[in-house]
């Protein structure tokens, strides 16, 4: 994937975000690549496959702290893990969303899968490298994590 289509997904996570909190809380830092091999991964990852004209996956990670954050300032009491899983897929579902509309129906999305810590080798292929886009909010750090490829 080509370095100017990260904008797609960083205007998603930036979207996404500021409609929550206010904007200058977010800070959004500059894209880099890392190998497969060890993938960038916090608590909780909502990974979304993507297959048509392109192929393979792009994910949201984050830690527990921020998401419990992010529940309590959506106005959620229950914290507990049931509702972070739930508030990390849809992190990842909308961010992905939001590259569909742009890309067009040929970039075609899953329902989001969530994990505890990394994607495995076979979500996310050993061989390939991907785009980290490195988020903080509140001093926490979370990432959206891109590995796309054409088929």
């Amino acid at each position: 994937m080509k370095e100017e289509k990260l904008q797609v997904f960083l205007d998603g996570v930036q979207k996404y975000f500021h409609q929550m909190m206010d904007p200058e809380e977010l800070i959004v830092g500059t894209p880099y690549l890392v190998e497969n091999s060890v993938p960038s991964a916090k608590d909780f990852t909502g990974v979304i496959a993507v297959s048509g004209k392109n192929k393979g996956i792009v994910y949201f990670t984050a830690p527990k702290e921020l998401l419990e954050r992010l529940l309590v300032l959506m106005g959620e009491k229950d914290v507990s893990e049931a509702f972070m899983i739930d508030l990390v897929g849809e992190v990842a579902n909308t961010i992905a969303g939001n590259a569909r509309s742009e890309f067009g129906e040929e970039f075609e999305i899953s329902v989001p899968i969530v994990l505890r810590g990394a994607p495995d080798e076979i979500l996310l292929p050993r061989k390939d490298r991907s785009f980290v886009i490195p988020i903080t909010w509140k001093a926490r750090s979370a990432a959206i994590v891109v590995s796309l490829r054409k088929p």
